[in-house]
């Protein structure tokens, strides 16, 4: 997807046909854009009046994991530093913050916290060994 087009052009654009310059495709032409660019920015002047782009908002979903409860990630494993990703997603729930364990994961590795890796197989090799 291309950069948008500038908020100059587009009210070059919209100035034009108001001032009855030529039909959407002379102005497409005149001034560099496609057909469809002069009647998308035409239906939302006409929708809302306003001849700027509207800002974008954020993409997406508004993460769950704010900085309070990777603060509260931080404690729990400031505590217990091997507690398992189960135990970590049983304690958000507490707090009424329900996420996966893989988003648990991808959350500690962002915040750079450690996890210990103790495997029930190494646990095992160790307990048999004198």
């Amino acid at each position: 997807m291309g950069r948008p087009l500038s908020d100059d052009l587009r009210c070059r654009v919209l100035d034009a046909y108001e001032r009855k310059e030529g039909s959407q495709s002379k102005l497409a032409a005149r001034f560099g854009v496609g057909f469809d660019y002069v009647h998308k920015i035409l239906r939302h002047w006409r929708r809302s009046g306003q001849k700027e782009r509207t800002p974008q908002s954020r993409h997406g979903r508004v993460s769950k994991v704010t900085e309070p409860v990777k603060s509260q990630l931080r404690d729990w494993l400031r505590e217990q530093p091997d507690k398992t990703l189960a135990e970590l997603s049983a304690d958000l729930r507490t707090i009424d913050v329900r996420i996966s364990k893989s988003r648990i994961s991808q959350v500690l590795q962002s915040m750079q916290l450690g996890r210990k890796k103790n495997s029930s197989r190494s646990r095992a090799r160790r307990g048999s060994q004198p």
